[in-house]
């Protein structure tokens, strides 16, 4: 911890003059975290998603979102949390904000922008793979036409074609399952407080 009790690993400015960080996400419950696992957590997912093709610094920036209170942090906020150079936060977070895993949030009479994760986040990455899927389906089935349905690599992209297909309609089913989910968990952890 930092002189007078702060946590050293908070942005700056929450660490400064900020009794609270972000909507209530309060300096004494940030710093009964421990930072160092919180860290290398957001390492950790951050590999997962470069592994799974989002860049790096994108990736970390989403996982240090992802891994607040609040979902909501400022670029310097970010840059000083992943020791980051502005620059490079504000290409992870143009990008992420490009292919609508964050937004970005304007304060009435500042300057200064939040970057926020919604909680719906995998609800609307899922939804935009759903039109990607749509978009490959059709390419394809072009591709089809060019290489000749009756040739291996006609059924290959043919098969590839019935693949998207079937994952696109059945991805309305999994929406709504996992909302029916999503609203029994909670009715169940109401019930339990």
């Amino acid at each position: 911890m930092a002189a007078g009790g702060r946590a050293a690993w908070l942005p700056e400015a929450a660490r400064r003059d900020c009794p609270e960080r972000n909507e209530g996400e309060t300096l004494a419950n940030a710093a009964e975290r421990d930072r160092e696992a919180v860290d290398r957590f957001v390492e950790r997912f951050a590999s997962v998603l470069v592994e799974a093709g989002i860049p790096r610094m994108p990736a970390r920036v989403f996982a240090a979102l992802l891994a607040t209170d609040s979902g909501r942090l400022t670029a310097a906020e970010l840059s000083d949390q992943l020791q980051a150079s502005p620059a490079a936060v504000s290409g992870g977070v143009r990008y992420l904000v490009s292919v609508g895993m964050i937004s970005r949030e304007g304060e009435p009479g500042s300057r200064r922008h939040h970057y926020r994760v919604h909680d719906s986040v995998w609800d609307e990455v899922m939804t935009g793979r759903d039109r990607l899927l749509v978009r490959w389906s059709a390419v394809l089935r072009d591709g089809i036409k060019v290489v000749g349905a009756d040739t291996p690599a006609g059924t290959r992209l043919a098969e590839s074609v019935q693949y998207f297909e079937f994952v696109s309609a059945e991805l309305p089913q999994i929406f709504k399952r996992w909302q029916e989910h999503k609203a029994a968990l909670a009715r169940g952890s109401d019930a339990g407080s």
